[in-house]
């Protein structure tokens, strides 16, 4: 048994909370990177968005929506990722505790 503080201090709580910023850190990078780049393209090449696919649609309105959904994506990846690695080593360590 381990005290709370004792836990606090253990290395394998230190990599539980490392891997989590680390992971957090990656998705938010990626979620900046989609969202400003295509701000950033609709200000440096509006022409380049303005270019009809189809009879009524331009490009603009289909990388808007792939932004969307790789937002939801990275939503889910983190879901996934959260409800499965760190679990088994947050039992872990809430078992050291009691």
């Amino acid at each position: 048994m381990k005290s709370t503080s004792e836990m606090l201090a253990s290395p394998e709580f230190k990599d539980l909370v490392r891997k989590k910023w680390t992971m957090a850190i990656i998705l938010t990078a990626l979620l900046f990177i989609l969202y400003y780049g295509f701000i950033l393209l609709i200000a440096v090449n509006k022409p380049f968005l303005a270019q009809k696919i189809g009879e009524f649609t331009t490009l603009g309105i289909p990388l808007g929506v792939a932004v969307i959904v790789l937002a939801w994506v990275l939503t889910a990846a983190y879901v996934v990722w959260a409800n499965g690695a760190p679990d088994a080593a947050v039992k872990s360590l809430k078992d050291q505790v009691k």
